[in-house]
């Protein structure tokens, strides 16, 4: 069973409670509110462009690494085998 109440069941309810006028005013504010939370959120999530970047940045890296560790290897095997 969902807990979950529509902005016309709340707005039913508060009407009763404090008046049609207050209570519009009310649901209004918290739908601002959520919309203005969604926005929030949305703008951190990452977009296509900034996986790719993420993506060409890890691999730059890898072989980085890889040149680094080979280097390594080759100067250790070059001192070991003289």
């Amino acid at each position: 069973m969902s807990n979950s109440v529509s902005e016309i069941e709340l707005f039913e309810t508060l009407s009763e409670q404090i008046g049609k006028e207050k209570a519009k005013i009310f649901v209004e504010y918290m739908e601002n509110k959520v919309d203005k939370r969604l926005q929030e959120k949305t703008s951190v999530f990452l977009t296509k462009q900034d996986k790719v970047d993420i993506i060409k940045w890890m691999f730059a890296f890898w072989i980085g690494t890889i040149g680094i560790l080979s280097g390594i290897m080759f100067a250790l095997l070059s001192a070991y085998l003289k």
